[in-house]
């Protein structure tokens, strides 16, 4: 397989996925041009509790949004190996899997200011270019701003629809026996009613 070009990478827990991130997922692959969108679901989170789908029911969900839309791709790169997920260390992973390919990391305006906070920052900005999703309260001369002080010259504003929904509210609304159909892509609401 001839490695991609441009490849973009949206981590997350993906717990389960959603339209949401799958139209994110669209809009970077679509706006920057890439050749790849990768999404990874975490396997060590660093910064939040762990996911209530085990990681091989959250890859199989992943591959089933993805399916048919020959531009992205699930990724197992965090998902297989040891230790917690830092995202330099993903990138670097994904930078070995597709040499010479340009790189991007897409993420949301309101991470963008943390940046500095991150693991090896410095080393995950010299791996990839960062993509960033405009969110509410943050324009794009806002982002533009902060990208100046925490990643001068490697910042992409990445314009998406803002869509409400969440993990979080999918998972709500399964508790409570909710229809989730619209919510997720088919085959995900096939997977989280096994």
């Amino acid at each position: 397989m001839t490695p991609a070009r441009r490849v973009g990478v949206l981590g997350g827990a993906f717990d389960p996925p959603h339209v949401g991130h799958l139209i994110l997922a669209q809009e970077a692959w679509w706006r920057l041009r890439l050749d790849l969108m990768l999404l990874v679901p975490v396997g060590t989170p660093t910064d939040r509790p762990a996911p209530r789908f085990g990681a091989e029911h959250r890859v199989r969900m992943v591959e089933a949004a993805v399916a048919g839309h020959p531009g992205l791709a699930c990724s197992r790169v965090e998902v297989d190996r040891d230790g917690p997920s830092f995202t330099a260390d993903t990138m670097e992973l994904v930078a070995r899997e597709h040499p010479g390919a340009e790189l991007w990391f897409l993420l949301g305006a309101d991470r963008l200011r943390t940046l500095p906070d991150w693991h090896d920052p410095a080393r995950l900005l010299r791996l990839a270019r960062i993509a960033v999703v405009p969110r509410p309260g943050w324009s794009a001369e806002r982002i533009r701003e902060t990208a100046a002080t925490v990643a001068p010259g490697r910042v992409d504003v990445v314009e998406a629809p803002e869509i409400g929904v969440s993990s979080t509210m999918v998972r709500r609304r399964l508790e409570e026996g909710a229809p989730v159909r619209y919510l997720v892509p088919e085959g995900v609401e096939a997977l989280l009613r096994d």
